[in-house]
């Protein structure tokens, strides 16, 4: 078997995060209805960021975020996801590198540019986003490096990269070479749309490939198309664990016959619920590779959850370590 130099490696959309100050005024000029998402071309996305106010760059994505939340709990981290050779290209890998996770993803040349998410951020605390997918969706399976995927005890899949054909093929892949190499697959569902296009392959892939299932309560009801307990018994016949967040109401955890309860984590005031999720499954991934029982798992997931939607942004800004160490979690 090959070492373990990982303790999670994930693949999904690397995307650049521009975050500007803007007013009512600047959206209706540019015609975006005020706290919407939207998916947007090059051409609209080289326009619009010209136009925005000096802001702030930083690496997002679903599964960079999770990564980002594993490295500050102390994990060892490797990321995998298409970039593009350019000046945004180069943002994305710095911050991966200077959080301590591996990302050596061959940047693309030639083709659309690095994916990059633009936010206008209003006085009221309002995000406005619109996104352009760009180099993220050109991730195929020779991006899929062996060394990572079989150095991994966990390798955590990004359900919206399920969109391109080409990378579910390299999903598959990394699938394949993880169990080879006895170690586990996760896959989040990350969105319902994502689930309402792609159901039966998420399902066929779910029952060939995932150990691990992460999702909200309106993504595994619209993956099963039924009631939220008949869901949770569904998913619980299907891999061996699933981690099911409720907002408020904390979460879920099943594994065979058991069933474990987790309550949110106190939060005196929610701020941005932007990366709650991704901060979960980062708490959980990372219990479960140190060989937590699952109740601890969940619970890191809750805490860390609880501490991005504190705050702006979709990644920790405290150490997540010392969080966990403060609550006797590690």
């Amino acid at each position: 078997m090959t070492k373990e130099l990982y303790d999670v490696a994930a693949i999904g959309n690397a995307i650049v995060d521009v975050i500007a100050p803007s007013d009512d005024a600047f959206l209706q000029a540019e015609g975006l209805t005020k706290g919407s998402m939207q998916l947007i071309d090059e051409a609209r996305a080289t326009a619009l960021y010209a136009k925005m106010a000096a802001g702030i760059e930083t690496s997002g994505g679903s599964a960079g975020n999770t990564i980002a939340g594993v490295a500050s709990l102390g994990g060892r981290a490797a990321y995998l996801g298409k970039v593009a050779a350019d000046q945004l290209g180069e943002v994305f890998a710095h911050d991966m590198r200077a959080i301590g996770a591996r990302f050596d993803t061959t940047a693309l040349e030639g083709g659309p540019a690095t994916a990059r998410c633009l936010i206008n951020v209003t006085p009221d605390g309002q995000r406005t986003m619109c996104t352009f997918l760009g180099a993220s969706v050109e991730l195929t399976e020779a991006d899929v490096d062996p060394a990572v995927i079989e150095g991994a005890k966990i390798v955590y899949l990004e359900g919206y990269l399920f969109d391109p054909s080409e990378a579910r093929k390299a999903f598959h892949k990394a699938a394949e070479l993880a169990h080879a190499a006895g170690r586990m697959i996760a896959i989040t569902l990350s969105d319902s749309f994502v689930v309402e296009r792609h159901r039966d392959e998420l399902l066929a892939f779910i029952d060939d490939h995932a150990d691990i299932v992460f999702a909200n309560e309106d993504e595994l009801t619209a993956l099963f198309q039924t009631s939220f307990d008949e869901a949770v018994e569904a998913v619980r016949g299907r891999v061996k664990i699933a981690a099911i967040t409720r907002s408020e109401q904390g979460s879920v955890v099943v594994s065979g016959g058991q069933t474990h309860a987790i309550a949110a984590f106190p939060v005196e005031k929610v701020v941005d619920t932007t990366g709650a999720g991704d901060q979960y499954a980062a708490g959980f991934l990372f219990g479960l590779a140190w060989g937590r029982p699952l109740e601890d798992c969940g619970r890191l997931g809750s805490m860390a959850a609880a501490e991005v939607i504190s705050h702006y942004g979709p990644r920790p800004q405290v150490s997540l370590s010392g969080l966990a160490a403060a609550q006797g979690l590690i």
